[in-house]
C-alpha cells in the first residue's frame, strides 16, 4: 500500500501538478532558482491561496518529491476520511495541531524529528492564509524552529499571484500569472541575533524586487 500511495503521489505532482503550474497558472521566476537538493531543509513562503503548497512542491524535482513534507493543521486536512487520506498520502502533509489542542504534542519538535529524519519542510511563517497579495506579520513558530535546528537551511521564497488565482474563501479557479522570487538560504546558526528581524527584512526584500508586466499591475 504505502508503494501504491509513492507511485500514486508521484503521477499527481508529475501529470497533473507540474503542467497545471507551467502551462494554466504561467510560473515565472523572477531570479534564478534558489533550491535544496536535498534534506533536511525548509522552506518558507507567503501564504495567500491553498495552491501555494502545490507551486512549492512543484519548484522541486519528483526525485526529491519523496522527502517533501508541507507542514499543515490537522483539524482542517484531518476532518475526514477521504480529504486524510489525500493530505497525508498524496500532498504528503506533516499534520500539527494548531492553538495547542493537545497539550501533549510539541508541534515543534513534530518538525525537527521529520528534518532529523532528512525531510524538506514547507512552512508559512504566517500560519494562516492571507489578503491576495498581502502579507500578514510573521508569527514566532518559525524562529522556535530555526532555534531548535540552528544548521538546518532555510529557503524563503516569496510568491505573487495566487492570491488572484485561488485567494482564501473562493473556491473558483482563475487563470493568473504566478510569480515567484528566489532568495539565498539562511539558518538560524549564522543570524541568531534579530533571527525575526531578519526573516521579515528578506521577505521585504524579495516583496521589493517583484518585477511584473505592465498588464500585471
Amino acid at each position: 500500500m504505502k508503494y501504491i500511495n509513492y507511485v500514486l503521489r508521484w503521477l499527481f505532482f508529475a501529470v497533473i501538478i507540474k503542467p497545471v503550474v507551467k502551462i494554466i497558472i504561467g510560473l515565472r521566476y523572477q531570479n534564478e532558482p534558489i533550491l535544496p537538493k536535498g534534506g533536511p531543509a525548509i522552506l518558507i513562503a507567503n501564504h495567500n491561496s491553498h495552491l501555494d503548497t502545490m507551486v512549492l512542491i512543484s519548484l522541486l524535482p519528483l526525485k526529491i518529491l519523496h522527502k517533501v513534507q508541507p507542514v499543515a493543521a490537522a483539524d482542517y486536512f484531518l476532518k475526514n476520511r477521504f480529504m486524510s487520506w489525500f493530505a497525508l498520502n498524496i500532498i504528503g502533509i506533516l499534520p500539527i495541531e494548531r492553538q495547542g489542542k493537545d497539550k501533549s504534542v510539541n508541534p515543534i519538535e513534530q518538525c525537527a524529528k521529520a528534518l532529523d529524519s532528512g525531510k524538506i519542510l514547507i512552512f508559512f511563517p504566517e500560519g494562516s492564509r492571507g489578503l491576495p497579495e498581502q502579507m500578514t506579520d510573521l508569527k514566532y513558530g518559525v524562529v522556535k524552529l530555526a532555534e531548535r535546528c540552528p544548521k538546518v537551511p532555510i529557503y524563503p521564497i516569496y510568491m505573487h499571484g495566487l492570491g488572484k488565482t485561488l485567494p482564501k474563501g473562493d473556491a473558483l479557479f482563475v487563470p493568473f500569472f504566478c510569480d515567484v522570487v528566489f532568495s539565498e538560504p539562511m539558518t538560524y546558526e549564522a543570524n541568531s541575533k534579530n533571527f525575526y528581524e531578519n526573516v521579515k527584512s528578506r521577505f521585504n526584500d524579495l516583496q521589493d524586487s517583484v518585477k511584473l508586466p505592465k498588464w500585471d499591475e
